[in-house]
């Protein structure tokens, strides 16, 4: 187990090859600390499930790291691609239509994926070469800590890297919105009534 403060660029590449070996990590992004594991390491798409004691009926979200990434998960009609670009790298989670290449533990063998863009350097970072799994960083039903050395008490040893940038200062989790439908719908709300999310809501997906 290691505990890498504000990474370099060095350790940053360190940490990914973890990812690439099928290890999981524990990462910032814009709104709580996530754990991450590599998409396509099915063997650690099943340990966040048992470190966390999460149902496997339960979906994870995934973090990528642009919209160019997201095509390759998701179906993105224009008016989709327009509410990516309005308010993504952001606190938000879309639901969208998958791609075949999604492993279906991560959307419960439904044909719906969750997928998120932080406004975070360090999450761009890490999603460069693949996306991450992105769901909180804690035991399923637990707390939420906004801290690493929380976090570690609850996950341990299990996690191979933890990546600490210090406290979270507003550990509230994203937004989410479903785009599968005729319209956007919020699922979720756990951010500001802004006018923008208000105008989104009105357009027409299809």
């Amino acid at each position: 187990m290691n505990i890498v403060e504000n990474p370099n660029k060095k350790e940053l590449e360190c940490v990914i090859s973890d990812l690439k070996k099928g290890h999981l990590i524990v990462y910032p992004t814009d709104t709580i600390y996530g754990i991450g594991a590599n998409i396509y390491e099915k063997d650690a798409l099943k340990k966040v499930y048992e470190v966390k004691h999460r149902d496997v009926s339960k979906p994870v979200s995934l973090c990528l790291h642009d919209i160019n990434q997201m095509e390759d998960v998701a179906y993105l009609t224009k008016p989709i691609k327009d509410i990516i670009e309005r308010i993504l790298p952001g606190p938000y989670t879309l639901l969208l239509e998958k791609q075949d290449i999604v492993p279906g533990i991560l959307t419960s063998n439904t044909s719906i994926v969750g997928v998120r863009i932080p406004n975070n350097r360090l999450c761009y970072e890490l999603t460069k070469e693949f996306p991450i799994t992105s769901t909180s960083a804690n035991i399923s039903n637990m707390e939420t800590p906004n801290n690493i050395k929380d976090i570690v008490k609850q996950l341990g040893s299990k996690i191979n890297t933890y990546i600490d940038c210090g406290d979270v200062t507003d550990n509230t989790p994203s937004t989410i919105i479903d785009l599968t439908g005729e319209y956007p719908k919020i699922i979720r709300n756990t951010q500001p009534h802004t006018k923008l999310l208000e105008s989104i809501l009105k357009i027409n997906l299809y």
